[in-house]
């Protein structure tokens, strides 16, 4: 079902949204969350199919803030609220509403928004591009338990992760850090089988991508190790090597499907390693609404940015230095507790470039 409303306000949404709701059968909402997306008319259509296929495993309503303040002057000053309402098969398993602003109310999101809320539900906020410096001082995140970004989209993608430490509240969170969930449970998985020392890790994959700079950082943080990053072609992730005094443990994955893991005096396993969806990676952030730490120790990590590969004089990759003067060798599994994150992240500012792919690490 799709209803369309012109020149509207909220108490009428609200009042056709139980008409449709009616019309299909039932009073009751059944759905969990609110998940308001704060996106342009360009990336509507992606984010709103990522939504409706995420809220197949969470039901919730889905509100979508399209901001159109308007070129000149008349028609910034023509002020009104469009909307746009699917229910029903068109909307997955809850409710959509497409809020389109015109003219003075794009500053005044949050007043359109907090009526059409589920009462009592959690909201999470999600910018698929273009997200503010400060997710949890922008006013609609303000209202969130979960504010989700995505670095990828930024102009400079491994430089915004700097933005993200200095900014983070928790509840914040990034899908470069989702992208990475398989690899940091398959490194943990491995170790949990062969506890041994590791002395150094090299992360290998694509340049421009902040989702291979996590999963360094992530290393460095929970084994307290020196991490070596190696740029290639990708796609995302391809490699990464554990190195230790028997053997290097490395898990592998040049295609972006299938990934190789190989440890000394087992024999190679195939592994599961699929670049995912967005939808996917909405679904599984919307699993839990509590703050990730593991998350902000890993983008707290101070980090040294890639030099261009022109730049390069040695042979080897620049290095992702740790936190600590000298790291300590230890033996330790990646499952530990994190350990408590620095008080701010410094970084320098990487060259900037648009990214031009937004599927999984």
């Amino acid at each position: 079902m799709k209803i369309d409303l012109t020149d509207t306000t909220s108490s009428k949404i609200n009042a056709a949204l139980m008409d449709a709701r009616r019309a299909g059968g039932s009073t009751a909402a059944g759905m969990v969350l609110t998940l308001v997306i704060v996106t342009d008319e360009g990336s509507a259509y992606d984010a709103l199919k990522a939504a409706n296929d995420a809220s197949r495993e969470h039901p919730s309503r889905t509100l979508a803030v399209i901001k159109r303040a308007g070129r000149s002057p008349r028609a910034r000053a023509e002020t009104k609220l469009d909307a746009e309402i699917l229910a029903g098969t068109d909307a997955g398993s809850g409710e959509t509403v497409i809020l389109r602003m015109h003219g003075e109310l794009v500053a005044h999101a949050q007043s359109v928004v907090l009526p059409l809320l589920l009462p009592d539900a959690p909201v999470v906020v999600w910018w698929p591009e273009n997200a503010p410096q400060h997710p949890a001082q922008d006013p609609l995140g303000a209202i969130a338990q979960r504010r989700i970004t995505d670095a990828v989209t930024a102009e400079s993608p491994v430089g915004q992760l700097a933005q993200r430490a200095a900014s983070y509240t928790p509840g914040d969170t990034d899908l470069a850090w989702t992208r990475i969930t398989g690899w940091r449970s398959m490194l943990a998985a491995a170790l949990d089988q062969r506890p041994v020392e590791i002395t150094s890790a090299v992360v290998e994959g694509e340049s421009y991508n902040p989702s291979v700079e996590l999963l360094g950082l992530w290393l460095t943080t929970r084994l307290h190790i020196p991490v070596e990053r190696v740029v290639t072609g990708g796609p995302g992730i391809t490699s990464v090597t554990l190195r230790t005094k028997g053997g290097d443990i490395v898990l592998d994955r040049p295609d972006g499907l299938m990934g190789t893991l190989s440890m000394p005096g087992a024999p190679d396993r195939q592994v599961a390693l699929k670049r995912r969806e967005t939808s996917e990676l909405i679904a599984e952030e919307l699993r839990r609404l509590d703050p990730d730490d593991i998350y902000a120790a890993a983008v707290r990590t101070p980090v040294e940015r890639l030099r261009e590969p022109a730049a390069e004089t040695a042979s080897h990759a620049p290095v992702i230095e740790a936190a600590v003067a000298a790291p300590a060798r230890v033996t330790a599994k990646v499952s530990a507790k994190a350990p408590d994150p620095a008080k701010k992240a410094v970084a320098k500012k990487a060259p900037a470039k648009r990214a031009t792919k937004k599927a999984g690490s």
